[in-house]
Order: C-alpha cells, then sequence, then structure tokens
C-alpha cells in the first residue's frame, strides 16, 4: 500500500490562508452534507467584490500562509460543514482579516460586515423596516393622487402607489442568508460584546438558514424588491421567506470577554487565534508596504518581543510604526525612538 505524503494529507483542502486565488475561475468548493443543503431561490447573480476594501485589510498579498497549519484546517473543516467559524483571541492579531482572506482566496465577492455592540438586536442584523418613511410617503402619493384625479381617465391611471419593498432594507446577516450559487463571507465583529440574549437568538437562523419578514408575509403581493446591504442593489423576496441557497461562511468574532452558551457553541467550530510568528509579521508588513522598510525587521521584533512577554499588541500598532519610519528623514533609532514607543506601547496598560 503506497504511503501518503504531506500533500495527500492536505489535498481536502479548498483554503491555503494565502489569500490568493489559484486562477481566473474561483476555487470550486466541495458539496456540503445532507443535513446542510439548502433550497433557498431563485439564485441570484453573484455579488460584488470590494477590492479596497480587501486591500485596507490585507494588501498586496504573496503565496504565504498567514495561518498556522491547524488553523487552517479548522477554516477549511467549517467550510466542508458549512458550519460558522467562532474566532477568539486578543484584541488585534487578524480575528477579522480572516473573513477577508476567505473570501479574496475563494472568490466569494464583498465582505458582508456586521458590528456587534450592546444594542445590538437579531432584527438589525436581518432587516430593517422604515415604517414613519413609509407612511410619509404613503400620505404624499394619496394627496397627489387626489389632485390628480381631475386629470386622468381612472385612478388605474394614476401613479402607482409606494411599493414596501422601498422602505425594507436587508441587514448584513439577512443578506448573507440570500440565495447565492456561491456563499457570501459574513463577518460578525466582536460578538462578546452583545446582549445576552443575542448569541441565543441567532441559533434558529443558523441551524435552518432562513427567516420571515413578517410586514411582507402580511403583504399580498407574492413578491417584493428590497435592498440589501449591498450598495444600491436590490434582491426579490418572495412570499416573504428568505432562504439561502449554499449557506454563508459566518466568521463570528469574539475577544473572550465572556462565554456563549453550550447551544450557541456546539453550532460552530473554534478557532483560537494566536499571535503572528515573525515570518508571517514580516510577510504582513511587506504586503502592504510591496517591500520592506529598512527598520522593518528591527521594528518586527520588538512587536515580537513584546507580545512574547504578555502584552496585548495590535498588527495596526506595527504597520503605523513602520509607516512612520518611512517618511523622509524620520529616525526611529535616534530622535523618534519616544514616538516609536508611543505606538508600540501595551494596550492592556489602559493609556
Amino acid at each position: 500500500m503506497r504511503g501518503t505524503t504531506p500533500e495527500d494529507g492536505h489535498a481536502w483542502r479548498v483554503f491555503h490562508a494565502t489569500g490568493v486565488a489559484p486562477g481566473a475561475e474561483p476555487r470550486p468548493l466541495p458539496e456540503p452534507p445532507p443535513w446542510r443543503r439548502f433550497a433557498g431561490g431563485p439564485v441570484l447573480p453573484p455579488p460584488p467584490d470590494d477590492e479596497a476594501a480587501a486591500l485596507r485589510r490585507l494588501g498586496t498579498v504573496d503565496a504565504v500562509p498567514q495561518l498556522e497549519e491547524e488553523a487552517v484546517d479548522v477554516v477549511n473543516a467549517a467550510l466542508v460543514l458549512r458550519r460558522p467559524l467562532l474566532v477568539t483571541g486578543p484584541p488585534g492579531v487578524g480575528k477579522s482579516t480572516l473573513a477577508y482572506l476567505i473570501a479574496r482566496e475563494l472568490g466569494l465577492g464583498r465582505v458582508l460586515e456586521w458590528n456587534i455592540v450592546s444594542r445590538t438586536t437579531l432584527r438589525d442584523g436581518l432587516y430593517a423596516y422604515d415604517a414613519l418613511g413609509r407612511a410619509q410617503a404613503i400620505a404624499a402619493w394619496r394627496a397627489g393622487a387626489e389632485g390628480s384625479l381631475a386629470a386622468v381617465a381612472s385612478r388605474e391611471e394614476a401613479q402607482a402607489a409606494p411599493a414596501l419593498g422601498d422602505f425594507l432594507t436587508l441587514g448584513p446577516l439577512g443578506t448573507a442568508l440570500l440565495p447565492y450559487g456561491r456563499p457570501r463571507v459574513l463577518l460578525v465583529d466582536e460578538l462578546d460584546k452583545s446582549d445576552i440574549d443575542l448569541p441565543n437568538d441567532l441559533l434558529h437562523v443558523l441551524e435552518n438558514g432562513s427567516y420571515d419578514l413578517p410586514e411582507l408575509v402580511r403583504h399580498p403581493d407574492e413578491s417584493a424588491l428590497v435592498h440589501t446591504s449591498d450598495p444600491g442593489l436590490r434582491a426579490e423576496v418572495r412570499h416573504g421567506r428568505v432562504e439561502c441557497r449554499e449557506f454563508p461562511v459566518v466568521v463570528i468574532t469574539s475577544n473572550g470577554e465572556r462565554e456563549f452558551p453550550a447551544a450557541f457553541r456546539r453550532r460552530c467550530l473554534p478557532l483560537e487565534m494566536p499571535a503572528p510568528t515573525r515570518a508571517q509579521l514580516l510577510a504582513m508588513v511587506e504586503s502592504h508596504f510591496r517591500a520592506l522598510p529598512p527598520y522593518a525587521e528591527s521594528l518586527v521584533d520588538v512587536f515580537t518581543e513584546r507580545i512574547a512577554a504578555g502584552g496585548t499588541h495590535s498588527l495596526d500598532q506595527l504597520l503605523n510604526a513602520v509607516q512612520l519610519t518611512t517618511e523622509g528623514a524620520f529616525e526611529a533609532d535616534g530622535t523618534g525612538r519616544r514616538l516609536v514607543e508611543t505606538l508600540l506601547r501595551d494596550l492592556s496598560k489602559g493609556r
């Protein structure tokens, strides 16, 4: 029997954490398991790209893995099983950047961001209904229709009433669950800052891949065009129900400030995001600056030493410090040392 090689062991992977697509065509994803298949439709056109946002997050990456092997396997397991990723770790280690890495490498289009605060509810993520705006529009339409009836032969020739869909906007979660032919990427950022009920409220939606818009369920029309979280785009919703065709790639981040219910954790794959290695940091700096600036390696060394000492530091701090050293005659090891120290300060100190 032929022995397996490392390449054989990784052949099941579709994601390699490089952020680089393998070719012109997006990499195909494996078929979902039978219990994670959904029947939403009709299938919508592919979502738009947002390369500007990806560049801000990732830079111009080379084919260098930005995660450890074990983390890459967890991400691939989530892709195969169509389960959300629950990514934990200290602030600034690249948890939210993972969503952009997946989207760019697999060609999944614009990342949908849902930023969580203490007042966030499930409905905020699903959709918003501008009831006041609709009432005002109907009142204005009625006033205009009454004034124009004398000039038209029948009421049918008058201007149509404002459509209900004009006042409904799907949120990031609601848009991610539309019936796309390939999964959307949804970033649920800092879920640990939410109200205590939100993780439990998410259970039904994450399990069933669907939700209802009560305003449309009660409406006599069979379908409505509603706004989505993609700027300028609309989607058709039939019978007031949205169901995905492909379950989205859901990346949920947490800074570890609270525990989540067991029922919620059971539906997610956990990924503890470690601090990046020196080699990974150098690759990240090079991807943002296209080449390593003169002081980059020494700053990366200082940065890794401080992380190893137990401090709380963000990749953003390192990039800011490197950027400063590229400005003219700035001397990171001379008169500018104090300012560099300020940029690379320990965030756990509170000032």
